[in-house]
């Protein structure tokens, strides 16, 4: 099973990006952390981080056909960009979206997802944690389809 993992704009700046709110490791040391995982659960993953619309759906549209599903993190274009939706869903590569905050916490135009609804699920607020829940998460549920092995 390949597993994508995709981080948008400032991500590439976890650790040190208001530490305060979005924690002190870094993108490195979180991909590191999901490699591990990734290969105690049997699957590969790829990851890939872009702070442009364009350059994001280009990566999204490279997982058509080698990709069986992807852990998202979109930053603020998940609440904006119809565009990036319209990729996920027509490369048919299930996904989680996740947040490394609380976004129902924050400003009212992050309370809305453009994503969500074409999501197999959600984990926001737990921190890098939650890249690891979404990670265990997907690939369970792609387990329990059957359409993946």
């Amino acid at each position: 099973m390949r597993i994508a993992v995709l981080n948008g704009p400032n991500l590439n700046l976890l650790g040190v990006r208001e530490p305060d709110l979005y924690g002190r490791t870094t993108l490195s040391q979180l991909e590191n952390s999901l490699a591990v995982v990734a290969r105690d659960l049997g699957v590969s993953i790829e990851c890939s981080q872009a702070n442009g619309e364009g350059a994001l759906i280009d990566i999204v549209h490279g997982y058509r056909g080698r990709i069986d599903g992807a852990v998202v993190n979109l930053g603020a274009y998940s609440h904006t960009s119809l565009a990036l939706r319209d990729a996920l869903v027509s490369v048919d590569v299930p996904f989680v979206e996740v947040h490394v905050t609380n976004v129902y916490a924050r400003e009212a135009e992050r309370h809305h997802s453009m994503l969500a609804s074409a999501a197999v699920g959600v984990v926001v607020g737990l921190g890098t944690q939650g890249y690891e829940l979404a990670l265990r998460g997907l690939v369970a549920t792609l387990g329990a389809r059957g359409t993946i092995t």
